[in-house]
């Protein structure tokens, strides 16, 4: 099954970029924990630095995210300081799946990998990676057929599971209006913390995004909960916007 596969090993020591930055108290829960959208917001400031720090910021400046995973290993807490990996574990003409590995002085250990896809400025649909921007990714993967496929498919369950209102704020809303990827990980730490067994010990977390959401927009999250996992469905009307699974995990 796919959302139960290990993601790609690190590459050579000294091949992606690194960065690094103290846990901050705004992104931790009361017991100190990193939570997941600050996990999040860690990947997408590391992604914009990357790209800053490449020739990628000109050659491809925009990408969105269509999947996010995160396995928690050691959780982060806070104080610590977080020391984040980038790179390319795989690639097609059109996106690439970006691994970003956090470790801390403390001993926290976080894998993750989001599935990026590069969008035109001029169209704001999915093109071509530049030439220079493939050689540049090649660098850390020999994988260049890589195919997007749902992890979390199948629709949501619709007389079991319950429904919440998903209320969101302007501060949710990136520069193009739509809500920030980050801001749907808010709803899935709300419903973390009634199933503190599924952080006890290593686990998984996974996002996808199917379309959009918007400001103004009437959002319900369905839950339902198993003894393993829990997962969430973005509902606006009866399409499905994102799911989301958590589940523990002992391939690590």
């Amino acid at each position: 099954m796919d959302f139960d596969q290990p993601l790609a090993v690190p590459p050579a020591d000294g091949l992606g970029f690194a960065t690094s930055w103290p846990v901050r108290t705004g992104d931790v829960d009361p017991d100190n924990r990193l939570r997941f959208d600050g996990i999040t917001r860690y990947l997408q400031d590391i992604g914009s630095d990357n790209l800053d720090a490449s020739e990628l910021a000109d050659l491809d400046p925009l990408w969105i995210v269509r999947r996010t995973v995160i396995d928690v290993v050691r959780p982060a807490l806070w104080p610590d300081r977080i020391h984040l990996r980038r790179w390319c574990s795989g690639l097609s003409t059109r996106w690439s799946a970006m691994r970003v590995q956090l470790t801390s002085e403390k001993g926290a250990l976080i894998e993750t990998e989001g599935f990026w896809i590069n969008i035109s400025p001029d169209t704001g649909m999915p093109t071509r990676i530049s030439d220079k921007g493939i050689a540049l990714l090649s660098r850390t993967t020999d994988e260049h057929r890589l195919k997007w496929r749902p992890w979390l498919g199948g629709p949501p369950p619709e007389d079991a599971g319950t429904d919440a209102r998903f209320h969101l704020r302007s501060t949710d809303l990136d520069p193009m209006g739509h809500v920030n990827n980050a801001a749907y990980w808010h709803a899935v730490e709300d419903h973390l913390v009634a199933r503190p067994d599924l952080l006890a010990g290593p686990h998984r977390a996974v996002l996808e995004y199917n379309a959009p959401i918007t400001g103004g927009e009437d959002v319900h999250v369905r839950s339902e909960q198993d003894a393993e996992s829990m997962s969430l469905w973005f509902l606006v009307g009866g399409d499905v916007r994102a799911v989301a699974r958590v589940s523990g995990i002992d391939h690590y």
